[in-house]
């Protein structure tokens, strides 16, 4: 691996074996946590329009759906609410696929660590228990990751991806509910066109 002997440098910082092991799988797990999260956005930019459109399908179905059911018209609402529960579930599991670009790099961490520590066992303090580098690497990854909770929306890059997301959380416009009736078009509407 190209960067072995750059990773293993931070395992050899205060020549005590325990605490370079816990602060090289420290850098290790950072490292990890900003991969992952750096690639988690890029494919979030990259999918975002195919997302949006799913999204957008889905209410427009959504609405037909509500249309339909005004109208009375069961058959038409049954086939609008078939077509936007499968656009909501495209949009869904397209963003549940993105949690895949978060978690590549502790794979590809721990891959790492199991050539460097394989067998590495600490026993836990007051027990017959001890847990290997994959605890270990857990435990601290979970620690970088409530730190960089905390920072992350104060470096720009990730500041420009929060106001991204919290634009989803904003509703576009107001989606009918279930038997509200359905405005007619308004004088600032475009003559005929959809919204």
């Amino acid at each position: 691996m190209l960067v072995d002997p750059y990773l293993i440098w931070s395992y050899r910082l205060t020549g005590y074996a325990f605490v370079d092991f816990l602060l090289g799988t420290f850098v290790l797990a950072w490292i990890a946590l900003l991969a992952g999260e750096f690639t988690i956005s890029v494919v979030f930019l990259a999918a975002k329009p195919r997302i949006d459109a799913s999204t957008q399908e889905a209410r427009r179905y959504q609405d037909l759906s509500g249309e339909a059911i005004a109208a009375g018209d069961q058959k038409a609402y049954r086939a609008a609410n078939k077509l936007a529960n499968d656009a909501f579930g495209k949009s869904f599991f397209m963003q549940v696929a993105l949690s895949g670009a978060f978690l590549w790099p502790i794979f590809v961490a721990l891959a790492w660590m199991d050539q460097r520590f394989a067998g590495v066992e600490f026993p836990l303090l007051f027990s017959d228990i001890s847990i290997g580098f994959i605890g270990v690497f857990i435990v601290l990854f979970a620690a970088a990751y409530i730190m960089f909770k905390r920072i992350k929306y104060r470096l720009p890059y990730f500041r420009r991806i929060k106001t991204i997301l919290d634009s989803y959380d904003q509703p576009v416009r107001e989606t009918r509910g279930l038997g509200e009736p359905v405005p007619g078009p308004s004088a600032t509407d475009s003559g005929g066109c959809e919204r």
